[in-house]
Order: C-alpha cells, then structure tokens, then sequence
C-alpha cells in the first residue's frame, strides 16, 4: 500500500467528540500515523506478518494503520471505554481486525514476548508528569522487536538518555522530526490550532 493511500483510509476515522483533558487525549492526525506506520513496516519489516500493540490506541489511528499494512496480529489498549468503542467502530468500518483492550498501561500483563512491534502516542507527560515515561518503560519490557513512539522535540535528550540507561533499550533512534497538529479542543486552548515539533523514535529493546 503506498502512503498517500494509507493516509487516505486514516483521514475517514472518526475520532473523540469529547476528549479527556487527564489522559491528554489528542488525536493522532493521519498525516503522522501513516509515516509513522509506514516508515516502521518499509524501512524496518516490522509491520508485516508481525504482532503489533498499540499503546493508548485512543480511536485506534496506530492500529487500524498496522493492521491496514498487514500485521498478523493487531492490540489496541486504553484506559478508557468511550475510546475503545470509537477505536472498535474505525476498525469495522475499515473491516479489519484489531483486539482491544480495556487496561492501564501500568498493569499490563503482557509478558513473554508475545508482541513483536509497540507503537503509541503516549500523553507527552504534560498534565502528569512522567506518564511519558511509564508508557516507553513498558513498551520496552513488552516489545521482542521494536517500539515506534512520538516524544516532543523538546524532551530528546531526556527521552535518549532515559530509554538507555533506565529501560536498557539497545538502541534510540530518532528517525525524523515531525509538526503535530494540536487542534483547539479543549478551553484553555487559545490559539484554533498549534503545531509542536514531535520527534519520531525507533527504540530497539
């Protein structure tokens, strides 16, 4: 499939009506998702025929993309039951197959290597502080291959230094940097909409 035709599919998901400001609930816009998706599967083989885990699937952008590149296997987990079920509905719409999983990323059971690839969107650690962290410290635990991740442009060296040296992660790579959208959704946004520099990671557990 080439990118302008995954980014396609991805612009007709439905995404929240009323997002949750404590779970920092931001769309992932389909112009991110599908590089981000496409780069994993094109320039990696980490897609295909693979077991993908979207953490924090939110409306499911990450995993329908995954499962829309043909992964065996697709995992969408949320904390959050309105999400699950837009994430659900995308993935009918777009009749693929995607588990979802209603569970903290905190208490995730998954052990034994039993997911190839993570991909996520993880809360940029804004409104709690470290939840960035807690995102990338387990998909680093449950991921056998790779995990794909956007971090804010700002935090790099952090985000570097803490995949090395705290989560033992063999590698951290940033493949490029992107702009991230962030429409005015909730009522402390002034500005209609803002755009943050995103660095797109490749982490190798």
């Amino acid at each position: 499939m080439k990118l302008k035709q995954l980014e396609g599919y991805l612009g007709t998901l439905h995404q929240f009506s009323n997002p949750k400001i404590e779970l920092e609930q931001y769309p992932t816009g389909p112009h991110i998702a599908s590089r981000l998706l496409y780069t994993a599967e094109n320039s990696f083989e980490d897609v295909s025929g693979k077991v993908v885990a979207d953490f924090g699937c939110g409306c499911g952008t990450l995993g329908v993309a995954g499962a829309l590149l043909d992964a065996e296997r697709v995992i969408g987990i949320d904390i959050d039951s309105h999400s699950l079920e837009i994430a659900s509905l995308n993935a009918e719409n777009l009749e693929v197959d995607i588990d979802f999983v209603q569970c903290d990323i905190k208490n995730l059971g998954l052990r034994g290597q039993l997911v190839d690839t993570v991909v996520m969107n993880p809360p940029f650690g804004t409104r709690k502080k470290g939840s960035d962290m807690e995102f990338l410290s387990m998909a680093l635990k449950v991921a056998s291959g790779a995990v794909y991740s956007l971090h804010k442009t700002t935090t790099r060296e952090h985000i570097k230094r803490a995949a090395i040296r705290d989560f033992n992660a063999r590698s951290a790579e940033v493949l490029c940097e992107l702009r991230f959208d962030v429409p005015q959704l909730y009522k402390f946004h002034k500005k209609k909409e803002v755009d943050v520099a995103v660095d797109l990671w490749r982490f190798v557990p």
